[in-house]
């Protein structure tokens, strides 16, 4: 039994505990534990890591004041200039007519300047440290004359200074030289300096309809081809982007299934929408359409789609328009060909005005929403300049936009328009007249402030001769022919409607890449596009040749057995109850049936056109004979039976 003096010990300690605070109750209990010990170890480690953090801040605050003083020096010594800036080299880097701001420009505008009587604290470390930086400096960089309060101006040379190049140009001034393979630069700046640029290989072509678009089509195909570009094809291997609907990113083939991850030019018919192509395009993508004067497109169209249901009962261009359109509703389908297209294929709504007032708010309308989608419009009527300025928007040679006229019509399917014609024209499609009216002035102000007349002319000399050559090179007779004389009809070019349009022949002596280079000038849009679906999407291609293949020997078949059964029928009425004639029934039948194989291969398209009746009267002609071969086909029944083709 233990003494009264502990037992009463204990009992002082147990209340003391009861009567004691939680949290001092916490850390006795903790600190006289069995593991006090592991506590304590603790402890000291939240110490030493407080103790650690503090020093790496002052330490990293050492160095941050020592980078600062360095900055203020090197922001106090003068600049290195490299080569003179004349005031005549900055009008150099702008357009003809870019005005030129002589402004005293700020060499550090962005950076807060101390003054000159204040100095940075004495620290030995510190200045060290600045002795060795500014001597560096100092033994790499010349000294520049004082510059007055801080300014330096445009005219303001700095002798003895090294040359270096002129800035970059935003809109350079071009020196025009011939473009060959040894010079790796596209165009030469007025000072003398080379001046590059970056070739655009995202692009989007509006093709829009009878503007000359299937020549820029064919430029296109060509770059992307030779540059292993990808396009944004028609899905199925359509020549369209399903138009007249409007645009929408699964219509190009590749993009549901996922099957290509980036495209590059996007330029078949389609009605744009922005969003859905900038679905498929990449951001940086270069916009750009073709317009014509709206009285010789209306012209042209009236001839190529005169079996739409607004021209197929009108005899002429004058009788649709003296009528006011009386065959023309828009909600019939294919009649938007026959009013405002341009407005059509942009997209946009193409029903007339009611009145003037509309026809204002909706043309600004119109060219608003254009302009914000389109950097560039080019002008059918003047081609070859739109060829130059589109060379330079693009930042290609020349060589690249050399072209042949492609879909165009022969001369003699072309009529010319009386001034009332014109006027009409011009009042049904006044939406798509606004619209060339201002690109059309827009179109020469861009090339005003860019190139200037006398610069684009020369290009468009150079031009033209290329194409001349081009023309000697490759063509036969040195321009384009009617499609009946196009010799290789792979090359021959899509007939629609009552328009004549013409094709190339190639030169026989030509080896084998110039024939490439020359075939692919002369290809027209609808064989070019499936060449290329056939090289981006080669399996794709195989199985639909498959395909198509298996439906026309189906077709085929199904149209001989019913015309052999005809024959049959016709024959057997034509010369009943006679058995001897069996033999000669079935050569005749098999004769003609061969026949109607071979021209149904030809015509698979049109196997319900077939007449037979002209080949029952060729029986009924053919069966006089027979009639008179009868007795002797009797008589000599019971000899040895001869072969079926020699009884004919």
């Amino acid at each position: 039994m233990l003494p009264p003096q502990r037992i009463a010990g204990r009992e002082r300690r147990a209340f003391h505990w009861r009567t004691a605070s939680p949290w001092t109750t916490c850390v006795r209990v903790a600190c006289c534990s069995r593991l006090r010990f592991m506590w304590f170890a603790l402890m000291v480690l939240t110490v030493l890591c407080v103790a650690l953090q503090m020093l790496g801040v002052v330490r990293q605050a050492r160095s941050a004041k020592v980078l600062k003083i360095v900055s203020e020096q090197l922001v106090r010594m003068p600049p290195e200039i490299h080569r003179p800036i004349k005031h005549n080299d900055w009008e150099n880097l702008w357009s003809v007519s870019a005005a030129i701001a002589e402004e005293p420009v700020d060499q550090h505008p962005f950076i807060q300047r101390r003054d000159e009587s204040e100095n940075p604290r004495s620290e030995e470390r510190i200045e060290e440290v600045l002795e060795d930086k500014i001597k560096k400096l100092t033994s790499t960089t010349k000294a520049a004359p004082p510059i007055e309060a801080n300014k330096l101006w445009l005219g303001q040379e700095f002798p003895n200074q090294p040359q270096r190049p002129a800035f970059p140009r935003r809109a350079p001034e071009i020196k025009i030289t011939p473009y060959s393979d040894d010079n790796k630069y596209r165009v030469k700046s007025q000072v003398d300096n080379t001046v590059t640029c970056q070739p655009k290989n995202h692009i989007v072509f509006l093709k829009t309809h009878k503007t000359a678009s299937s020549t820029i089509l064919n430029i296109l195909y060509r770059y992307g081809e030779s540059h292993n570009l990808t396009f944004a094809l028609p899905l199925n291997m359509h020549s369209q982007l399903f138009y007249p609907a409007f645009f929408a990113a699964h219509f190009v083939e590749g993009v549901r299934t996922r099957s290509v991850k980036k495209f590059h030019i996007l330029c078949n018919h389609m009605r744009f929408s922005s969003q859905e192509v900038r679905k498929v395009m990449p951001k940086d993508t270069f916009y750009f359409s073709i317009l014509r004067n709206p009285v010789a497109m209306m012209e042209s169209l009236f001839v190529y789609y005169k079996a739409i249901p607004a021209f197929r009962t009108v005899k002429s261009l004058e009788d649709f328009l003296i009528h006011g359109g009386r065959s023309y509703n828009a909600s019939v389908p294919n009649n938007h060909y026959a009013r405002n297209i341009l407005t059509f294929d942009f997209g946009l709504d193409n029903t007339a005005p009611v009145n003037d007032t509309e026809l204002d708010r909706r043309s600004t309308e119109v060219i608003a929403a254009i302009e914000r989608d389109f950097p560039l419009i080019l002008i059918s009527e003047y081609f070859d300049e739109s060829l130059v300025l589109l060379k330079h928007a693009l930042c290609w040679t020349l060589d690249e936009v050399s072209s042949f006229r492609l879909n165009s019509r022969s001369e003699r399917s072309r009529r010319p328009l009386s001034a009332e014609t014109t006027e009409r024209i011009k009042e049904w499609n006044s939406l798509d007249w606004r619209l060339y009216q201002h690109f059309n002035n827009t179109f020469w102000k861009r090339i005003d402030s860019t190139l200037g007349r006398a610069k684009l002319q020369q290009e468009v000399e150079l031009l033209r001769a290329k194409r001349r050559n081009l023309e000697q090179m490759c063509l036969q007779e040195g321009g384009a022919v009617d499609p009946a004389q196009v010799q290789d009809s792979s090359l021959k070019p899509f007939q629609y409607g009552a328009a004549v349009i013409q094709g190339y022949n190639l030169r026989l002596e030509l080896n084998n890449d110039t024939r490439q280079l020359c075939q692919r000038l002369i290809t027209p849009e609808l064989q070019y596009t499936s060449a290329l679906y056939t090289k981006q999407f080669p399996q794709l291609a195989a199985a639909r040749a498959t395909a198509a293949k298996k439906i026309a020997a189906s077709r085929n078949t199904a149209t001989h057995r019913a015309v052999k059964r005809n024959i049959e029928t016709n024959v057997h009425t034509a010369m009943p109850n006679n058995t001897s004639h069996n033999n000669t029934n079935k050569a005749i039948v098999d004769e003609h049936s061969l026949h109607i194989l071979a021209y149904s291969v030809v015509q698979n398209e049109r196997q319900n056109s077939f007449d037979v009746t002209r080949h029952y009267k060729e029986i009924k002609r053919n069966s006089h004979k027979h009639t008179a071969r009868k007795h002797f086909i009797n008589s000599n029944i019971h000899k040895e039976p001869q072969e079926p083709g020699l009884l004919r």
